[in-house]
């Protein structure tokens, strides 16, 4: 790890989407394996905003670098993990809707902005989804084959500003924001503890999932 947290720059690390739609879950179980595996000094905050929208503008105040893994609509093929920065990170979130979070957090930098509390530094990394209707389901193959590319791209920022994690304990648990996941959200035992079709619907109602363009 860096040495005094206090001379070193605040680092947001945010996963965003949802855990029980697929490839929406990208971003969050990006910061599950992230916080498993290492740990960072205080002035680095690891956090699962899931679907939280607007009110995660509070949380951009005094932050200088923000890092955001989410399933993005890049228009390319599946599993394709593309990288934007700074400016264009608000318009490629915004491009393609894929979700109400997508939208609600295009607002949280639109609002940020306005407040004059959007970090000056940015980092987007994506992947095009491949699965989104697929209720309760997990990662597609091609997405999850993305994580490892994803976080090597956010500790390659870190490390070009200075920012060197240390590795966790060998029985750590997924720590986001102070809170441990909850074991049965976590992917092994999300995965091996989904309930047969009969069991479980897996689509949605288009009636409700509908967003407008």
């Amino acid at each position: 790890m860096t040495a005094a947290s206090g001379s070193q720059p605040r680092v947001l690390i945010l996963g965003i989407g949802n855990l029980l739609w697929a490839d929406e879950g990208f971003g969050v179980r990006c910061i599950e394996i992230l916080s498993a595996r290492h740990a960072f000094e205080d002035q680095v905050r690891l956090l699962d905003g899931g679907t939280q929208g607007i009110y995660l503008v509070n949380l951009l105040e005094g932050v200088e670098h923000l890092i955001i893994f989410d399933a993005v609509d890049y228009g390319l093929p599946p599993g394709t993990l593309k990288v934007v920065r700074d400016n264009e990170v608000p318009r490629f979130l915004g491009a393609k809707k894929m979700s109400l979070h997508q939208v609600g957090f295009q607002d949280v930098l639109a609002m940020a902005e306005l407040l004059g509390q959007l970090p000056p530094k940015m980092i987007l990394i994506g992947v095009q989804p491949e699965q989104l209707e697929d209720y309760g389901g997990s990662l597609s193959d091609s997405v999850k084959a993305m994580i490892e590319p994803a976080l090597t791209e956010a500790l390659i920022y870190l490390d070009a500003h200075g920012i060197r994690p240390v590795a966790a304990a060998a029985d750590a648990e997924p720590l986001v924001d102070g809170a441990h996941l909850h074991p049965a959200l976590a992917l092994t035992d999300y995965e091996s503890g989904r309930p047969s079709p009969t069991q479980a619907w897996r689509h949605g109602d288009p009636r409700v999932l509908q967003t407008t363009s």
